[in-house]
C-alpha cells in the first residue's frame, strides 16, 4: 500500500493508538494532529496537543480516531462536540474503543452539537498490529459513505488484515476471537512453559521451546493453504505422543467445552460494556 494518507485526529496514543500512528506515519500520513497528555513531542509536520482546545482552527481532519479506554470516552466525545463540532460532522469517526455501540458514540457527540449527523466506524485491532500482523474487525453505521468506509479500511489495513461485518454484534464475537484473541495464545505458550520446567527441563529451555512452537505453528497456519484441523491431523500420528496429549484436551470437560466458553464469556463482557 502506498498512497499517502489524509490528515488525522488521532485522541489517545497508548499502546494501539501508538501503534497505529507509526504505521500511518510510515505510510505518508498527511499533517495531523494527536491529543495525548502523556506524550510530548511528534516527527514533523505532526503536532501533539494536549486537549481539544489546542487545536489549530483550521484543521479539518478525513478521520478521528478514537483510541482511549470506554470509561473514559464519554468525555472525550463530548469536548470534541462542544469544540469542534465542525469536525464532529465532516469526518469518519473511528473507535477502537470495545464495547461502545455507534448509536451511544453518535447520542454523546449530538447532546453537545444537537445538529451533527457523525459518520462512525467501529474498529477492533489487536495486539500484533504493533508488528503489522494485526487482525482488525470493522463496522460501519448506515451513514457511513463508501469513500469513507475505504478510507477505514486503508487505515486500518496498515497494521494488518482487515474484515467487515455486517450486523454491528457482530463486532462483539470480533472482539471475543480477535480481539483478545492474542492473551489466549499468550496463555497457551505460558502454559507450555511451565509445563515444561515441570517435566525438568531448564527454565531458558522450557522459555525457548514454548515460544518457538508457537510461533512457528502460527507462521505455518499462516502459510499454509489447508485448514487447522488437517494441519493438526498431520501432526498427529494414531497412537503417538500427540495423540496422547490431544486425547487429554479434547476430553468433553477440556478444551471442547472451555474455549467456547471462554470466548462467549469475552463476548458477554463486551456487551456489558456497551450498556
Amino acid at each position: 500500500m502506498s498512497e499517502s494518507l489524509p490528515s488525522l485526529l488521532l485522541i489517545g496514543c497508548g499502546q494501539m493508538g501508538g501503534a497505529l500512528l507509526e504505521a500511518w506515519i510510515g505510510r505518508g500520513l498527511a499533517p495531523s494532529v494527536v491529543i495525548d497528555r502523556h506524550r510530548e513531542t511528534l516527527p514533523a509536520p505532526h503536532r501533539v496537543v494536549s486537549s481539544l482546545e489546542n487545536i489549530p482552527a483550521d484543521f479539518v481532519p478525513a478521520a478521528v480516531i478514537l483510541a482511549v479506554k470506554p470509561q473514559k470516552a464519554q468525555p472525550v466525545m463530548e469536548e470534541l462536540a462542544a469544540h469542534r463540532p465542525d469536525i464532529a460532522s465532516s469526518a469518519v469517526i473511528v473507535s477502537v474503543m470495545a464495547g461502545l455501540t455507534t448509536a451511544s458514540i453518535a447520542e454523546t457527540l449530538r447532546s453537545q452539537a444537537p445538529d451533527a449527523t457523525p459518520a462512525i466506524v467501529r474498529a477492533m485491532p489487536n495486539t500484533p498490529s504493533s508488528i503489522g500482523r494485526g487482525m482488525t474487525g470493522l463496522y460501519r453505521a448506515p451513514n457511513v459513505t463508501e469513500a469513507q468506509k475505504a478510507l477505514c479500511d486503508t487505515l486500518l489495513s496498515a497494521v494488518g488484515a482487515t474484515v467487515w461485518v455486517d450486523e454491528e454484534d457482530q463486532i462483539n464475537a470480533v472482539t471475543a476471537i480477535s480481539g483478545s484473541g492474542p492473551a489466549y495464545i499468550f496463555l497457551l505458550a505460558e502454559l507450555l512453559e511451565k509445563a515444561a520446567c515441570g517435566l525438568g527441563l531448564p527454565d531458558e529451555v522450557a522459555r525457548l521451546l514454548a515460544r518457538k512452537t508457537v510461533s512457528g505453528a502460527g507462521e505455518l497456519l499462516e502459510q499454509s493453504p489447508e485448514d487447522a484441523a488437517e494441519l493438526r491431523r498431520r501432526v498427529t500420528s494414531p497412537g503417538g505422543t500427540t495423540a496422547a496429549a490431544i486425547a487429554v484436551l479434547n476430553a468433553p470437560a477440556n478444551w471442547p467445552s472451555n474455549i467456547p466458553d471462554a470466548v462467549a464469556a469475552a463476548r458477554h463482557r463486551a456487551r456489558e460494556l456497551a450498556s
